[in-house]
């Protein structure tokens, strides 16, 4: 089985964001200027439709959150333009969607604003929270595509990380998987809980497999080493390889995570788990979206590998650091089948 497969033309992600996304912030900017200017107009006719009483004694007061929720519409107007440079409109926007109906239910339930008025609720705010928070979400990996381009002038000639990223100890993939076994663990983010499961996991059984012939190294996006990581589990005389700008990552087709790769219920669960086994969070370093996996690499060559299918996943290190069969085809170990990309 030959090495995975060098892509490193540079692709800047894209800045066009999803029709829809411009759609949805164009019909919230409608809406909240409609919306805005009958408040102005018109202050007290919400709740005689609704038939809310006593009326508000100071309609000037609700003219004012008039002119307020008119100027939220200008400014997703402006977020239509660029969904993603303008994320902080959105996300303000959100704040407030999500802000307000907490307010409604406070005061209803003192009694000082009648239930009749709750269906402005779904309107202003409920039926946004879904494409607000999409929007987010795209604008965020966005974002984070951009921190791993290379900003230098691309070579004319493809640089193959495997033979040219260097560990802290002064050695290359190649080199290593040429000397014996390696398995080669590429971590999430070091803030990441499953980051520092997995390291925990790593240290439990590295004697086993360095007992049984094989080395380990890690891959991760940090831009410096995670000395304090290493050093708690102490891994710190392990190979590590620094890839903030994801090369080594891509090499090996590990892609950015979906919404329930990375937030799914059964990484909530699993994350609890970890969090209550002393697995907790740190800062972010690296791309936050970023899906782990675990090579088995022999004389350059990689013999067996494992892509996440969610960031909670726990692999069965000792299994994948053996080396397998003869006659056994090399194969990456994932759900969907997908195996690694050979030239």
């Amino acid at each position: 089985m030959n090495a995975p497969k060098v892509t490193h033309d540079i692709v800047p992600p894209t800045t066009n964001a999803q029709p829809w996304m411009r759609t949805a912030l164009l019909l919230a900017a409608g809406y909240n200027i409609v919306w805005g200017a009958i408040a102005i107009v018109a202050p007290l006719a919400i709740f005689r439709i609704t038939g809310a009483k006593p009326l508000p004694a100071y309609p000037e007061l609700w003219q004012c959150i008039g002119m307020i929720v008119g100027v939220y519409g200008v400014g997703y107007a402006i977020a239509a333009r660029a969904p993603f440079i303008h994320w902080p409109i959105v996300l303000v926007g959100l704040l407030g969607k999500i802000l307000g109906p907490v307010g409604f239910l406070l005061s209803m339930s003192s009694g000082r604003l009648p239930a009749k008025l709750g269906w402005t609720i779904l309107t202003n705010d409920l039926i946004w929270w879904i494409p607000f928070t999409l929007i987010l979400w795209h604008a965020a990996r966005f974002h984070q595509s951009r921190r791993e381009e290379i900003t230098v002038r691309t070579p004319t000639r493809k640089i193959d990380p495997l033979g040219r990223m260097v560990s802290q100890r002064g050695a290359t993939l190649i080199e290593l998987s040429r000397r014996k076994p390696v398995l080669v663990v590429f971590l999430r983010h070091s803030g990441c809980t499953f980051c520092r499961e997995a390291v925990s996991d790593i240290s439990a059984v590295r004697q086993q497999i360095e007992g049984a012939g094989t080395q380990i190294a890690f891959v991760h996006m940090g831009q410096q080493e995670p000395v304090e990581l290493m050093e708690r589990y102490r891994l710190t005389d392990v190979h590590s390889f620094r890839d903030p700008t994801c090369s080594l990552y891509d090499t090996f087709g590990l892609k950015l995570g979906s919404f329930n790769e990375l937030l799914g219920p059964r990484v909530w669960w699993r994350g609890t788990l970890a969090w209550m086994s002393g697995h907790t969070s740190g800062g972010f370093d690296g791309n936050v979206f970023r899906m782990p996996g675990v090579f088995l690499m022999h004389n350059g060559e990689v013999v067996r590998g494992f892509r996440h299918r969610s960031a909670a996943e726990r692999p069965d290190y000792v299994r994948l650091s053996t080396l397998p069969d003869a006659a056994e085809p090399p194969r990456c170990e994932t759900s969907d089948g997908v195996t690694v990309s050979i030239p």
